[in-house]
């Protein structure tokens, strides 16, 4: 989706005389690029929160801009805090291979390092490419299996991706770095995020849902073009992301972590410059450990996208303390970039 992000943002640049954020929803909305839409901007001291759409493409109802919704991808962004918290405890070095700590889990360990797979350099190959094994696709009733870890890695590690030198984004590497959280603290690495993160910030209303199948109230139901139709897509079983994307949050949740992490309050100063230090992708921004850097035509914003069937999300936020958070409930088609980088250049930049 970020392919084209350059060329979008001299374009946007002319969309900040457009009005505010909540008619680029309505609008997004009326043009078959969202069931739902929900936005939290906060910048100065003051917050706007808006939504679009409606809950239930049947049965109508508005939808909340406090609602929860699935983060997908955001989720690394918290398993990577987890593990630069470790860094900081002497438990973990980021250049140590991850063979050190998993011997024997993953195919050339002694050559991946866990700050490669944390900014997705480990060449791992993802098994989300394989047919079925992606949350990005309707699945039917297969959306509703349970997955362990190593059943993802089984699917991983039965092929590898040709060496052509370029980056790629891999959700295999958030499979390994959660395996990698729970040897080191001999906890369930979703405990550890609620226990280091959501206890602490008190992020009351994000979850680390395992095997459950819902969401809870209120959300916006997520849907799926099948043949034409639009299907509910809202439930399903999401271990086959885990901690990759399996995560549920709200606007307001989302806001305060990246405040928390990008204000210096979750890590050590080293390690939070270490988040913050890119790699070139090519896609349209830069990653980091577990954060994706936007450039802007007035400066870079920090933060991360994510996307689960029937959900996509965006977590942004400057340097300066704006911060943009969005929830999409795809319809027809997703959002475009230029949709989506209008409304930040305007939050932004405007």
């Amino acid at each position: 989706m970020m392919q084209t992000l350059m060329n979008v943002l001299v374009a946007a640049t002319v969309a900040t005389a457009n009005p505010g954020v909540g008619a680029d929803l309505e609008k997004i909305v009326e043009g078959k690029g969202a069931t739902a839409a929900l936005a939290r901007v906060t910048a100065g001291g003051k917050t706007w929160t808006g939504a679009a759409g409606v809950r239930d493409v049947r049965r109508g109802g508005k939808v909340s801009p406090n609602g929860y919704f699935r983060i997908g991808s955001v989720t690394k962004t918290f398993v990577a805090t987890v593990v630069l918290q470790l860094v900081d405890e002497g438990k973990v070095r980021l250049d140590d291979p991850i063979d050190r700590h998993l011997p024997g889990l993953v195919p050339g360990g002694k050559k991946i390092t866990v700050r490669a797979l944390l900014d997705h350099t480990s060449h791992l190959y993802d098994y989300m490419s394989e047919p079925g094994y992606s949350t990005n696709r309707w699945r039917g009733a297969a959306r509703f299996r349970s997955y362990r870890p190593k059943d993802l890695l089984k699917v991983a590690f039965a092929k590898k991706l040709p060496d052509d030198g370029t980056w790629h984004y891999s959700n295999t590497n958030y499979v390994v770095l959660g395996l990698l959280v729970e040897k080191l603290t001999g906890r369930p690495y979703g405990k550890e995020i609620e226990r280091r993160i959501l206890r602490s910030l008190g992020l009351r209303h994000t979850l680390v849902p395992g095997n459950r199948a819902g969401l809870p109230s209120p959300h916006a139901k997520g849907y799926e073009p099948v043949n034409g139709t639009l299907v509910d897509a809202t439930r399903m079983n999401p271990s086959l992301d885990w901690a990759a994307g399996e995560m549920i949050s709200t606007a307001a949740d989302l806001e305060r972590f990246l405040a928390a992490l990008l204000g210096g309050r979750l890590t050590s100063a080293e390690s939070l410059r270490a988040m913050r230090t890119t790699v070139e992708t090519g896609a349209g921004f830069g990653y980091g450990l577990g954060l994706q850097a936007y450039t802007l035509p007035c400066g870079t914003v920090w933060g991360h996208s994510g996307e689960l069937i029937g959900y996509l999300t965006f977590a942004f936020r400057s340097d300066s303390g704006k911060s943009l958070t969005m929830a999409f409930n795809p319809s027809t088609r997703n959002p475009t970039t230029e949709e989506v980088m209008g409304i930040a250049v305007k939050t932004f930049c405007g």
